[in-house]
């Protein structure tokens, strides 16, 4: 299409078509030059990756060979669970179990983990509940499910090898695309894991290789519009977007990348005016909307139905989702209920917005505050959940006599409906006592707007007006109709308003300590939201709702209804990810690889995610080439050179610009993010990284005339091979920490270029032949070692510059190796196997390692934050009694800390500001023990102005 020869191209389409150059420098357009007239791109090749010649495929299946090498050895070590493999691994027991689960990332990635384990006989017993737990004794088929991380790491490289060759690039440029993805340590360490970065690598590997032999095709011209192979890689490109997506949401970032370049491909396709006519253009643009659209939508809806097909059984993860959602879990389900609740039902009552479950009291008391009986919300189903509804006064018999017990509102002439206004109390029938609040601080949130909600009472007992709470129907929450006037079961949603203080009856998402059997915890909020104080009725009995009275149940929101509900509560539940990790990083520090993540640490050896510096380094710095290039050029074309007649020049533009948009869309958006973050979030945009590096090369080493380098193909050999040569040797380096290997302090120190670089070299012994002594210690018995007693240390963590974090506490079993029987985790010992004793005590060390005396540590309380961790101990005895030494080493190193980036969890209870002052254990409940005191009714708290605060707390 004509344009001006000054005119600024697009720079992704690259479909102006000035005359052939003559040299690198912009010169002016021959006047009698021949120009195209439709929307296809000069300087470009049909580059199909299925018609490439053969030695390009014998390149292809060598470096496809040695990535399976370097994926696969010693797959097997670490035998225990690593880093997020506690997650990951553990969704693969829920699946097969059947047993429902909430995750913030969609499930096909973890859907095919499972198939590996399921195919290799995993039965889903084993729990992955701890890093450093054992695979070896409980049989867990964990090798088979690493094996599908590292088939993904494996085809990363032939897809990286086709994508530069479907670029254009010369085979030895595309191999070495191929050698950086080979020795990039940290795509090695995920390959080697079940983890999900790997599965998610190569589908936005596979989605680049299909837009770009798309792109290929589309920019050949008309000619090949629609064509077999046009189609082809159109339909691949959703498709692998639809995978992307459906691994992690970070495949909305490839979507965004595909959609730029295809908003850019339909504009230029509008511009051509004498080819594409409207009805051309509709076809081109339907043609997307399906592929790239349709395609990649219902693949990741289907990921879905077939998660919840697999799902079937309540689990964990059932209490994320709202009522009408878990009852559609096998035995979650409920009957028909009567719809009318009326004073005396018997009934259970569910918070609405927290999920957190029914409100609930137990026979435990509060071991500060009132000391009276405590009121959780219990997300089961159980017997202390029941209330009676009871009027603030007993109902009236023939002669105008007060009708006392629970059993007073059984046989009344008219139904006694509870309308909006009304005034209840609420009798918990498995202990005979009564919902009740006072001028009394919670246990745990101590906020001034917050009062203690408790059972009180005894059988018998008549109540205080403590006891009595008025039923405030929300109606823009409940069912329009008779709901919005008195309570009905499911339909009415409500609130109950303490009716001495004015407070509402509140829960939000704060755990109760072990003493309440971390319950979650409820209030009565002078100023709590509408949300967290909002109530609905879930079962409902009474002797005069009989089997003809009208009945109600929660709806089946069916498959569209479960999806969109998951959807939104994932997304919620990753948003709120934004507590700090001991390993997370933000994005400033990824491009220049600053720190990495400690994923393992066991037997003197650790698994740490870094990456390799030179692959690292070397992407980052094309990104930065490529900016000072474009930011040239556009200045070059504010002041009208003509760069742009240039083909070379204006596919270098476009080529190299579309990669790094890539990185751009995969990098930036994480700086939006207020989550927790970490190195391996990068490794998409890495990605795009290595490709435009290695497209810069070739552009300088094969395709820029005029510079000496195009006509010396050898340059271009050379090169690679030297770059992929410096490439091994740093991954050798670094290669014990992806492995897991035996490694030395000297040989450590060596590689720890930057103080970032936080793995502990200390952790590691002095020799190799330290290691060889250590495996065969136990060997002079023969007798297996079992681990004894787990110990806790209290670490110190005090502020040290470049002091690396302290670890998250978790408890580590070490269980060193022998030659004919692996160690057995908490299995009985064998016969012949003497334990010497069972002991356990408190050390006190600095993050450094060093042990603190008991004035050290007194000077440090108030000061620092102390956090515990778990070590076990064990020493070995031979068959005569004697202790075998054990050779000296330092102390184990700790386990990498999980987090979670994964798992929705709530947020933690709030401490106790005052961490010395010790909290009564949870006394059981004596019947009428403190009640029994005071006969006459009378408010527990001696506030009385609670009356004139009830409008102002019905204001919030």
């Amino acid at each position: 299409m004509p344009r001006s020869s000054s005119a600024k191209p697009l720079a992704a389409s690259a479909s102006s078509t000035p005359p052939p150059i003559q040299s690198a420098v912009s010169k002016p357009k021959s006047k009698g030059a021949k120009r195209k007239d439709d929307y296809s791109s000069e300087g470009v090749e049909d580059n199909d990756v299925f018609l490439l010649p053969g030695s390009d495929y014998q390149v292809l299946l060598g470096l496809t060979i040695l990535g399976a090498l370097v994926r696969l050895f010693r797959i097997y070590q670490p035998t225990s669970v690593v880093f997020d493999e506690v997650h990951f691994g553990g969704f693969a027991s829920k699946y097969i179990k059947g047993k429902f689960f909430m995750d913030v990332h969609p499930p096909l990635a973890k859907l095919l983990i499972t198939l590996f384990g399921w195919l290799a006989g995993f039965n889903g017993d084993f729990d992955f509940k701890e890093i450093g737990k054992d695979y070896i004794e409980p049989g867990v088929p964990y090798v088979a499910m690493r094996l599908f991380p590292a088939i993904c790491g494996i085809l990363l490289v032939p897809t990286m090898f086709l994508t530069l060759k479907a670029t254009g690039c010369r085979t030895f440029t595309a191999a070495l695309g191929a050698g950086c993805i080979i020795f990039e340590n940290g795509l090695l360490t995920q390959a080697r894991l079940i983890l999900l970065d790997s599965p998610l690598m190569i589908t936005t590997a596979f989605t680049a290789l299909a837009f770009t032999s798309f792109s290929n095709q589309h920019e050949l011209g008309p000619s090949k519009a629609f064509d077999p192979s046009w189609w082809f890689w159109l339909v691949m490109t959703g498709l692998g977007l639809g995978m992307t997506v459906s691994i992690k949401w970070v495949g909305l970032f490839t979507i965004a990348w595909v959609g730029s370049l295809t908003l850019v491909q339909l504009w230029v396709l509008l511009g051509d005016y004498k080819h594409v006519t409207p009805r051309i253009f509709a076809k081109h643009f339907m043609a997307r909307v399906f592929c790239l659209i349709i395609i990649p939508l219902t693949f990741y809806m289907g990921m879905f139905a077939i998660h919840f097909l697999c799902l079937q059984n309540p689990g964990e993860g059932d209490g994320f989702m709202s009522s009408e959602f878990q009852s559609t879990l096998n035995s979650k389900g409920m009957q028909d209920v009567p719809a009318d609740v009326l004073m005396g039902s018997r009934v259970t009552i569910r918070h609405v917005n927290t999920q957190g479950g029914y409100l609930h009291s137990h026979p435990l008391m509060y071991p500060t505050g009132s000391k009276q009986q405590q009121i959780t919300l219990y997300p089961h189903k159980d017997e202390n959940n029941i209330w009676l509804l009871e009027n603030q006064t007993q109902p009236l018999d023939i002669h105008g006599e007060p009708i006392n017990g629970t059993n007073a509102w059984y046989n009344l002439p008219e139904l006694p409906y509870i309308q909006d206004g009304a005034i209840l109390r609420l009798y918990h029938q498995p202990t005979h006592r009564r919902l009740h609040s006072h001028d009394v601080r919670p246990p745990i949130t101590e906020a001034d707007w917050q009062n203690e909600v408790s059972a009180y009472g005894y059988e018998g007992f008549d109540g205080d007006a403590n006891d009595f709470f008025k039923v405030e129907i929300v109606k823009k929450k409940s069912k329009s109709g008779v709901a919005q006037q008195r309570l009905r079961t499911i339909d009415t949603k409500f609130r109950l308003v303490h009716i001495m203080t004015g407070c509402v009856l509140f829960s939000h998402k704060v755990k109760l300590p072990e003493w309440a059997s971390e319950q979650q915890e409820v209030t009565c909020a002078k100023g709590g939201t509408l949300p967290n104080s909002l109530w609905y009725i879930e079962s409902n009995e009474h002797p005069q709702l009989t089997d003809d009275a009208e009945k109600v149940n929660y709806a089946n929101p069916g498959f569209f209804g479960k999806f969109w509900e998951l959807q939104v509560v994932m997304w919620k539940t990753n948003a709120g990810l934004t507590e700090s990790h001991a390993w997370d990083s933000r994005p400033p520090s990824w491009p220049i690889l600053r720190r990495g993540i400690n994923f393992w640490g066991k037997e003197h050896r650790q698994i740490y995610l870094i990456g390799n510096p030179i692959i690292w380094w070397s992407a980052t710095a094309a990104v930065v080439i490529y900016v000072l290039f474009k930011g040239l050029a556009v200045l070059r074309w504010q002041r009208s050179y003509n760069d742009y007649s240039n083909v070379v020049f204006k596919r270098f533009d476009y080529e190299i610009g579309t990669s790094i948009l890539g990185w751009a869309l995969h990098y930036f958006p994480f700086y939006l993010m207020q989550r927790q973050l970490f190195l391996h979030h990068y490794f998409p945009a890495l990605y795009f990284g290595i490709m435009a590096f290695c497209q810069i090369y070739d552009f300088l080493t094969a395709r820029i005339p005029g510079i000496g380098l195009r006509e010396n193909p050898v340059i271009n050999k050379l090169g690679a091979v030297g770059f992929l040569a410096l490439s091994v040797v740093a991954f050798g380096l670094l290669s014990p920490l992806a492995y897991g290997n035996p490694w030395t302090k000297a040989e450590c120190n060596r590689v720890k270029l930057f103080s970032t670089w936080d793995w502990d070299c200390n952790n590691f012994l002095e020799s190799y032949d330290a290691y060889s002594s250590l495996t065969q210690a136990p060997s002079i018995s023969q007798t297996p070692v079992q681990s004894i007693k787990t110990q806790p240390v209290q670490q110190v963590n005090q502020p040290v510059d470049n002091a690396p974090p302290a670890q998250v506490p978790i408890v580590q079993e070490q269980q060193p190796p022998v030659e004919e029987q692996p160690a057995v985790s908490g299995a009985p010992p064998p016969v012949g196997q003497k334990i010497l004793s069972r002991e356990e005590r408190v050390e006190y060390r600095d993050q450094n390692g060093n042990l603190l005396n008991e004035e050290q540590v007194k000077a440090l309380e108030g000061k620092v934050e102390f956090k515990t961790r778990y070590e076990t101990r064990t020493r070995v005895v031979d068959a005569d009694g004697n202790e075998i030494v054990a050779p000296e080493s330092v102390v184990p190193p700790p386990v990498a800390p999980s987090h979670p980036d994964v798992e929705g969890v709530d947020r933690e209870t709030p401490k106790r500001l005052v961490p010395d002052e010790p909290v009564p254990v949870a006394e059981k409940s004596v019947e009428g023990e403190k009640e029994a005191e005071e006969k006459v009714a009378k408010p527990a708290s001696e506030n009385t102005e609670a009356t004139g605060k009830q409008e102002e707390a019905a204001a919030v």
